[in-house]
Parts: structure tokens; C-alpha cells; sequence
């Protein structure tokens, strides 16, 4: 991977950002952050880059390969002006702002700015992020190719041609860490009702989600085949997706569920 970078914002997502590109060879020295919050920038600041409180500050002769947005979408419109002097040749812009959209960026930046949208999601805090990332037409091969680089190290990536699919990128992998914890919570009230100690119940719910996720990350068969192969005929766990799996039940929520989600991520872009 390739700096100089320049952070603007350092939140969570903005640290483990700054964590992955420590540990995957960019150094310290060609990170710098801007931050205004005190206790961001003390949690950032042992790990050696140069942290500032506002653009301002930044050296003038500081050019960065990569400008990456990391703070809120809504402030997005007084925080982006500050850094339109880095909209040039040679830099591309990255965003990890949900719901702000790359026409959003260009009525400030300028038509001409690289960009490249991403919506990465919380899991990249412990390296399990999945990321899909989407550039505009002046977005150039070595653009597309430093931008993925750049979030590979906090998980997984993909690429979108088509904008409009980020809506629905953000319903399911964006929120989508939010179902999963939903779910332990489900399945640890479920144990509750059905007996067994809260402290108990929790424990086998979060634990059993863990496994089976790690089982499907390292299993070359799918998730249909792994549910086939613990559901025995006639068992506990065919009665319980018989009721799972009816018409009006689990995935029939979930397709409700995402496209509400998406349709709410259509509604922030504008």
C-alpha cells in the first residue's frame, strides 16, 4: 500500500483504519489525521502519526496520494470545503460516509476530483470488515487499485460499477452487523423463556453464533449445506425451522427488514 494519507476523521472506524495500515506496512510517518475530538486524537497519537485539530494546521507542502472521509455524513458539507485544495491530479478522494453519495462529493470538490464511495461496517474493528467500494469516471485504474488496498486492511472488499446498488449494499453488509447481534439477543431471550439461566443463556447464544460463523468462513460447503447437515430428520432442529422457514417468517422479515433499510439509505443520499 501506498501513502502519504491524509484522515480526516478519526473515530472508530477511522482507528481501526489507521491500525490495519500500520500493520500492513505503511508507516507512521505517511499517515496524518485531522481530528478535533480530544479523546480520539489521545487514542491515536501513541501509534506515531501526526494528528491536527483541523486542516489548517496541516503542513502546506503536505500532498496526499489519498484523501480518506471518515467523519459524519452530516457534517460532511462545513468539513469538506477546508480540503478542496487537495482535489488534483494524483489524489483520489475516499470516502466512508453512509448515504453520501459521489455527486454529493463532486458539487464540492469538482467534477474533475477522483473519488472513489465506500461503505465498510463495523466488523473491520477486529479485521472482519466487508467493504464495497464504487468510483466515479475519473477515478483512474491505480485510483480504484490504492482505495481497495487501503480498506483490504481491515477485511474483505468488492466493487460495484452501478451507484444505486450501494443502497442496498448499506441495508445488508452495512447494517447487517446490527441483524447479527439482534439475533444473540433473540436467541438468548429464546433460551430464557424456554428455562435456562440469563447468564447462561447468553452465553450459549453468542457462543454458538461464533462458531457457526467461523464454521461457514472456513467450510468449503455452503450455508445451505451446513444447515442441512445438523437438521436431522424428524429432530429438534427441523422443528424449529419449520417454524423458522415458514412463508411468513424468517426470511420473509429479513426481505422486509432490507428493504426498509435501503430504502431509508435512498432517502439520506437525497
Amino acid at each position: 500500500m501506498r501513502g502519504p494519507l491524509l484522515l480526516v476523521g478519526c473515530g472508530k472506524m477511522g482507528g481501526a483504519l489507521v491500525q490495519g495500515w500500520l500493520a500492513n506496512g505503511i508507516a507512521a510517518r505517511d499517515i496524518v489525521v485531522v481530528e478535533p475530538g480530544r479523546d480520539a486524537r489521545n487514542s491515536i497519537s501513541p501509534l506515531g502519526v501526526a494528528v491536527h485539530t483541523e486542516a489548517a494546521l496541516i503542513d502546506p507542502a503536505f500532498r496526499p496520494r489519498v484523501v480518506i472521509l471518515a467523519v459524519k455524513p452530516w457534517v460532511m458539507e462545513t468539513a469538506l470545503p477546508a480540503y478542496r485544495r487537495y482535489a488534483v491530479a494524483g489524489t483520489v478522494f475516499l470516502s466512508i460516509a453512509a448515504g453520501r453519495s459521489i455527486a454529493s462529493f463532486e458539487k464540492i470538490l469538482g467534477p474533475d476530483t477522483a473519488l472513489v464511495r465506500a461503505m465498510p461496517n463495523t466488523p473491520a474493528a477486529v479485521g472482519r470488515g466487508m467493504t464495497v467500494l464504487c468510483a466515479n469516471r475519473r477515478a483512474a485504474k491505480d485510483d480504484r487499485a490504492v482505495s481497495g488496498e487501503l480498506m483490504a486492511a481491515v477485511g474483505e472488499v468488492a466493487w460495484v460499477e452501478d451507484e444505486a446498488l450501494m443502497d442496498a449494499v448499506t441495508a445488508v453488509s452495512g447494517s447487517g452487523p446490527a441483524y447479527v447481534f439482534y439475533l444473540i439477543e433473540c436467541l438468548a431471550e429464546a433460551a430464557v423463556v424456554a428455562g435456562l439461566p440469563s447468564g447462561l443463556a447468553a452465553r450459549l447464544a453468542r457462543q454458538t453464533v461464533i462458531g457457526a460463523a467461523e464454521l461457514t468462513r472456513l467450510s468449503e460447503q455452503s450455508p445451505t449445506q451446513l444447515r442441512e447437515n445438523v437438521t436431522t430428520p424428524g429432530g429438534t432442529t427441523e422443528a424449529a425451522l419449520k417454524v423458522l422457514m415458514d412463508v411468513d417468517a424468517m426470511q420473509a422479515l429479513f426481505t422486509k427488514a432490507i428493504a426498509a433499510a435501503a430504502h431509508r439509505s435512498r432517502e439520506l443520499a437525497g
